[in-house]
């Protein structure tokens, strides 16, 4: 059993996340079934995974193993896996952010089926670092998703970056390939947006009514970047940040995102990845503004559209999939 002390770094942080950060290599699962079985015990009381710990809290966590090599737990569970030490390209870091670019097919973290994503990868490769004792997801980027993924390196530098995403002060530009010839004259979509997740935890999102009791208003702007036989080059501007936004809001349109394996055209993709060897979504973060944390200096981050998204276009310009 280990008791530990919430310093003033973590102060304010969710319970789940608290204890994800400091039990590296853990699956998520187990961190929430430790929680709901009240074995965390924060301040000799049992806890929500959605506390909030203030600074002094005293936290108790049971005893979990981190590495694959151990034995499993009690109950024939699978020994918990084994998380390689990862870094990714950086854009830009100094002592209170860390900007990547991050690869498509890597998840942001783990859960839902997936072992360990690019926080748990980046704490191992970090770890004794000076400046790297927390590390957190700003936001959220899709495993199919490339581009730029913000991280804060302070619980200050966390709450003033999330702060600017709820208030809409970021600003976030993507690029997106999508199947047939968008038309010029949409250029605002504003669908409401409806959030569920099925048995096996796997998530869906649809366009519903904006009277729906769930729906949550969502807003995209697209603006047609070039036009190209059988598919349309956009640039996508987020105004909200909803999960799989961008996917099912143009999906919606009648123009999904070439590769999408969940909202796209699935004959499409298959015989579009045989006839140019394209495996991935078509969805790249390209643009992300904010104001500085500490500076309150406005700064813009670039990352650059992928060699293999580039070589698809020129591909496309000079054979157009019919």
């Amino acid at each position: 059993m280990r008791l530990l002390t919430v310093d003033a770094e973590s102060a304010g942080q969710r319970l789940d996340n608290f204890l994800l950060r400091l039990l590296k290599g853990v699956p998520k699962t187990h961190v929430y079934r430790v929680i709901r079985s009240g074995e965390v015990r924060v301040n000799r009381g049992r806890a929500a995974a959605d506390t909030r710990v203030a600074e002094g809290d005293r936290v108790r966590v049971p005893p979990v193993r981190t590495s694959a090599s151990a034995a499993g737990r009690a109950g024939g569970d699978a020994a918990l896996p084994h998380v390689p030490p990862r870094e990714f390209p950086v854009l830009f870091e100094d002592e209170h952010l860390l900007a990547l670019d991050k690869p498509a097919g890597v998840a942001v973290h783990g859960g839902s089926g997936v072992n360990f994503g690019v926080i748990e990868q980046l704490r191992c490769a970090r770890e004794g670092r000076p400046g790297h004792r927390f590390l957190e997801l700003v936001h959220r980027l899709d495993k199919e998703t490339s581009g730029v993924l913000l991280l804060a390196k302070k619980r200050s530098a966390l709450v003033s970056l999330q702060d600017q995403f709820r208030q809409r002060d970021a600003h976030k530009v993507y690029q997106a390939l999508v199947w047939g010839h968008w038309p010029k004259s949409l250029k605002v979509i504003d669908q409401a947006l409806l959030k569920s997740t099925d048995a096996q935890g796997e998530r869906h999102v649809r366009v519903v009514a904006p009277a729906h009791d769930q729906a949550r208003r969502a807003i995209t702007l697209v603006a047609l970047r070039e036009a190209l036989a059988g598919a349309s080059l956009l640039d996508v501007t987020l105004k909200t940040g909803r999960t799989h936004q961008i996917r099912v809001h143009l999906a919606h349109a009648g123009h999904a995102i070439v590769g999408d394996p969940k909202y796209g055209d699935f004959a499409a993709n298959k015989a579009f990845a045989r006839e140019h060897r394209f495996a991935r979504m078509f969805l790249h973060a390209r643009e992300l503004g904010f104001d500085h944390p500490a500076s309150g200096q406005r700064v813009v981050l670039l990352a650059p559209l992928p060699a293999e998204c580039e070589t698809l276009l020129a591909s496309l310009r000079r054979n157009p999939f019919p």
